[in-house]
C-alpha cells in the first residue's frame, strides 16, 4: 500500500433537484438521477411523463430552470467537456435531409475533432446493412435507416454517456438485436453507459441494469440489477409503484 487512497469516480451522469420545461410550463420537478459507466439505465413512463425532456435536459438541449446535471463530475455547460462525454442519438426526423449519410457522419466526426469516423461506428453501419446506403440523401432514407444512422451518429467518438430516444422505433427484427447487443457490450466492456427512455418492457427486462419510472414530471420508483433479477414481474412492479401515492 502506498498511503494513497484511490479516489472515487463520479458518475457519468449526475441530475440533481432538475427543474425543467418549456415556456412557462415545468415538465420535470425535482428530478435526481445518477448514471454510472458499465450501466444501462433506462426510463419507463407514460406518454407526457417527461422522458424526452429529460433526456433533451441531459443531452444539453433544454436549459435546467433549476437544479444541475454533471457529466463525469463536471458542469453539463461546459461545452466543450460534454462534446467529449456524451453521445445523443436525434430524433430521426431531424435529421439534415439534404445531407448524405456519410457526409453527416463527417460533419459529426469533425464536431467531435476527429480526423475520420470511428472505425467501430463503420463496423456497426456495415452489421446494420447500412453501409450500402450511406452515399444517399437522408431525404430518402426510410424510417428504419433514419434511426440506424441516428444512432451511428450518438457513437461517434465513443462518448461515455449515451443518449437515446425510443432508438429501436422502426427497425427490423434482426437490425434491432444487433443494435441491442453492441450497446449492451460496450456497458459491460465499461465502455460506455446507456440513458435510454422507451415503452418497450422487454428491453428493460432483458437488457437494463436500471429502471426509472417517471410520472408526471418526477422520479416515482428506480430499481435497481438486483431488484431487477429478483423475480417479480417488471410489469407488476410498475403497476404497484404507479398506484403508490
Amino acid at each position: 500500500m502506498n498511503g494513497i487512497e484511490a479516489q472515487p469516480v463520479p458518475p457519468v451522469l449526475c441530475i440533481h433537484g432538475l427543474t425543467a420545461g418549456y415556456d412557462a410550463q415545468p415538465v420535470l420537478r425535482d428530478v435526481n438521477l445518477q448514471v454510472a459507466i458499465g450501466e444501462w439505465c433506462v426510463v419507463l413512463g407514460p406518454n407526457g411523463s417527461g422522458k424526452s425532456t429529460l433526456l433533451y435536459a441531459a443531452a444539453g438541449l433544454l436549459p435546467p430552470r433549476s437544479g444541475r446535471i454533471e457529466l463525469s463530475g463536471v458542469p453539463l455547460d461546459d461545452r466543450a467537456a460534454a462534446k467529449r462525454t456524451l453521445g445523443y442519438g436525434c430524433a430521426p426526423e431531424r435529421l439534415p435531409g439534404l445531407l448524405t449519410g456519410l457526409q453527416c457522419l463527417q460533419v459529426y466526426a469533425a464536431a467531435k475533432g476527429l480526423m475520420e469516423i470511428d472505425r467501430g461506428v463503420l463496423e456497426l453501419a456495415e452489421a446494420l446493412a447500412l453501409s450500402g446506403q450511406l452515399e444517399r440523401y437522408v431525404d430518402t432514407y426510410s424510417l428504419g435507416m433514419r434511426q440506424k444512422l441516428a444512432v451511428l451518429l450518438a457513437l461517434i467518438g465513443s462518448p461515455r454517456l449515451i443518449v437515446l430516444d425510443e432508438a429501436f422505433n422502426g427497425l427490423d427484427p434482426a437490425s434491432a438485436a444487433i443494435l441491442k447487443h453492441h450497446l449492451r457490450r460496450l456497458v459491460d466492456e465499461q465502455r460506455a453507459a446507456v440513458l435510454l427512455a422507451t415503452h418497450a418492457l422487454e428491453i428493460a427486462e432483458r437488457y437494463a441494469d436500471r429502471v426509472v419510472l417517471l410520472l408526471e414530471g418526477r422520479v416515482r420508483q428506480e430499481w435497481d440489477g438486483a431488484q431487477l433479477a429478483a423475480g417479480k414481474p417488471l410489469e407488476e412492479l410498475l403497476a404497484a409503484a404507479a398506484g403508490a401515492p
